[in-house]
């Protein structure tokens, strides 16, 4: 029986532990208003995931690690058959163009930074399908949940502290400053980001196209902010307008007592033991 709920009643944090203590095979999806991730586990250890504009194919993911350049990915998906990610990783094991070690690599970093921006995830929903498991063609690694809710948590605290400095994302563009770059060691994604900065773009569109979640760009703009190398203004041309909540959700939200709440992490904690 699928499993499903809240993510305002129950934190990515208590649904992986769940998972975690009761050994769970399954997947899980989580969706918010503009973004849903895919998570599947075997025996309570996370082996495969993805979001919605990041699919997890192993060419994206060593494209990311930077074990493939750009041309040979395109070279990959213009090939007249596509190969399963198996396929194509023992392709390019035997070809020498990447090791056994890089593609396990990869793909680990790749789905710890996919479950790692799930943690700032406070409003949408979840659903657990027991029994559940990844195509066979995908390449899955498993990781100890423990580990990644640890890092998570220490994520959470990190993220507080980056919203309070940079708590409008959507409001404010960048500017690069006249500090000369070349004094400075920038990371491939520091480029990243650099390249999109203009007036008209928000942080919030500059993260969008990188494939960026918030704490990802928030992190990399504060240490820019820190360095000099860049200053907050106001985007050109673009007018925001405050988000107010609906009278029915200031009602709902007013119900929601600690009481209430503990009370309906209970009935599902009950719940997922038994799946």
């Amino acid at each position: 029986m699928a499993l499903q709920g809240n993510l305002r009643d129950f934190s990515t944090t208590q649904l992986l532990n769940l998972v975690s203590l009761a050994k769970k095979t399954g997947a899980m999806t989580l969706e918010t208003d503009d973004n849903s991730a895919l998570l599947y586990f075997r025996e309570g250890k996370l082996i495969h995931a993805s979001t919605n504009n990041r699919a997890g194919r192993l060419a994206d993911m060593l494209l990311e690690a930077g074990k493939l350049a750009e041309k040979q990915v395109k070279a990959i998906e213009r090939q007249p058959k596509q190969l399963s990610d198996k396929a194509l990783g023992i392709d390019l094991i035997r070809s020498g163009v990447v090791t056994q070690q890089d593609i396990i690599k990869s793909v680990k970093d790749f789905m710890l930074d996919v479950v790692y921006s799930l943690f700032s995830w406070t409003e949408g929903l979840f659903n657990f399908n027991p029994g559940v498991k990844p195509s066979n063609d995908r390449i899955t690694v498993p990781l100890n949940l423990d580990n990644v809710i640890l890092e998570g948590s220490r994520r959470i605290q990190e993220n507080e502290r980056l919203v309070d400095e940079l708590p409008h994302l959507d409001r404010v563009s960048l500017k690069v400053t006249d500090k000369p770059l070349r004094d400075v060691k920038l990371t491939p994604d520091d480029w990243r980001v650099i390249s999109h900065i203009h007036p008209r773009n928000t942080i919030a569109q500059i993260a969008q196209a990188n494939s960026m979640d918030e704490f990802q760009i928030r992190k990399i703009v504060y240490g820019m902010l820190q360095a000099g190398l860049v200053e907050i203004i106001k985007p050109e041309g673009v007018q925001t307008q405050k988000k107010f909540m609906s009278r029915a959700e200031k009602k709902l939200a007013k119900k929601q007592t600690p009481t209430m709440k503990r009370s309906m992490v209970e009935r599902l904690i009950n719940r997922i033991k038994r799946v």
